[in-house]
């Protein structure tokens, strides 16, 4: 039976995020449930998600959700990547204040059956476990790329983007009972990369990948390579072989006299957590490109 999803993304910034969607989409394993929206300008990342569905030709809700953290400094305030919608046809309005109720009412319609899978800042997902305190207790699974679980090195920053720009919701999403609970960290994230002459000769080969790149034209004006950090946790739930995992118990600091952000990781066999170690990156991109034939 394919795996009921529900995905929350701040797609329109980094690229990964479009990169990881059009892999839900064309994977037939894949029934995706919905799409909610996070981070600064939420409405547009709705409308980059709702170009993504039309190309693949599927009807998904999509909801945008919060724009600002639950507290601190916004530091993710544009979609960029909006700037190709005026190529891409897509849903122009979303019904408002829906996100957190859409995925409350679908785990609960759901219930032990859905995987959230969160590949941007937490924020709707701590609302979404704070208003809804049933709902940690009826997912199959939460499943996160999010936080950096190396030992700490000299000199390099610890903290990850997608805790940093949200610690207070990164903070109560960890705290939150969950049947399974499992992270990919930068720290694995960063093994699977690809050059972006590479991606452009591989993405133009598929339809739905071409606005991906399109996208990801607006973004290559800055780093030379696109690491698949949030594909990585897609293509692990439906292949889990393609990582090695490590049980124990994530913290994250939230004190501003402290490293806001960072994640801490104290590994135990009876933790309720479950971090990714390591990656079979060759299998990873086998795994991706296969759901686009190839």
């Amino acid at each position: 039976m394919p795996e009921k999803v529900l995905l929350d993304t701040d797609i329109g910034s980094d690229i990964d995020d479009a990169v990881c969607l059009a892999y839900l989409l064309a994977n037939p394993k894949c029934e995706l449930l919905g799409i909610t929206t996070v981070s600064g300008q939420p409405v547009e990342r709705a409308r980059l998600a709702s170009a993504l569905c039309r190309v693949a030709g599927k009807d998904i809700p999509v909801f945008p959700g919060l724009g600002a953290p639950l507290s601190g400094p916004q530091r993710q305030p544009v979609a960029e990547q909006a700037a190709v919608l005026i190529r891409w046809p897509h849903q122009r309005d979303f019904a408002a204040d829906r996100a957190v109720d859409f995925m409350a009412d679908t785990v609960r319609a759901h219930a032990g059956q859905v995987t959230l899978l969160s590949i941007g800042p937490m924020t709707n997902i701590a609302r979404l476990f704070q208003a809804h305190t049933d709902v940690p207790g009826k997912l199959k699974a939460y499943i996160a790329m999010g936080g950096n679980f190396a030992p700490p090195q000299p000199g390099k920053r610890a903290e990850e983007w997608n805790v940093y720009c949200d610690p207070q919701g990164g903070a109560a999403v960890y705290t939150a009972k969950v049947a399974s609970h499992t992270s990919f960290g930068v720290d694995v994230t960063m093994q699977v990369r690809m050059s972006m002459a590479d991606v452009r000769i591989r993405f133009a080969r598929h339809g739905l990948l071409r606005p991906v790149l399109d996208m990801a034209e607006v973004w290559f004006t800055r780093p030379q390579n696109v690491v698949f950090h949030d594909p990585l946790a897609a293509v692990a739930l439906f292949d889990p072989e393609v990582c090695n995992y490590q049980r124990g118990k994530v913290s994250v600091e939230t004190k501003r006299s402290g490293a806001m952000g960072v994640t801490t990781w104290s590994q135990g066999a009876n933790g309720p957590h479950k971090v990714a170690v390591s990656v079979d990156a060759p299998r990873f991109f086998r795994g991706y490109f296969s759901v686009f034939g190839g």
